[in-house]
């Protein structure tokens, strides 16, 4: 199975996307997650959707909004209001992770292999096959 994260951005206006494709795939939706991380000394978070795997083809696409938006506990921001009111909508919870900040890997694909271990490891998505 290919599990790749897929980047629409640092969750300034593409925010609204990630809404959208979780309003629109709702059906295909396993989790919402917050990754957790600090750039900075500034808590932020990456918010993502993670989707089931498709039938044909064995692949499971994880949106991200990679770490653009403050973390609400320390600055509360309409982003994540956003984000909490699709996942009510939607009635599912969001799983909040803590994470090391993709500024530390030389290569973006290297955290995203990082994040994808991780998701493995406490069986939010498939193990590799």
């Amino acid at each position: 199975m290919i599990q790749r994260f897929i980047e629409l951005g640092e969750g300034y206006s593409d925010i609204y996307e990630l809404i959208e494709l979780a309003n629109a795939n709702s059906h295909r939706i396993s989790h919402l997650m917050a990754f957790q991380t600090i750039i900075k000394d500034k808590p932020l978070l990456s918010l993502a959707l993670v989707l089931k795997p498709t039938n044909n083809g064995k692949f499971q696409a994880i949106y991200i909004c990679r770490e653009g938006i403050p973390n609400p506990t320390v600055l509360p921001n309409q982003r994540w209001n956003l984000f909490e009111e699709t996942a009510k909508q939607l009635d599912k919870s969001i799983i909040s992770l803590d994470v090391k900040p993709s500024i530390i890997f030389p290569e973006k694909e290297l955290y995203y292999q990082h994040l994808i271990a991780i998701l493995r490891l406490n069986h939010y998505i498939p193990p590799l096959q």
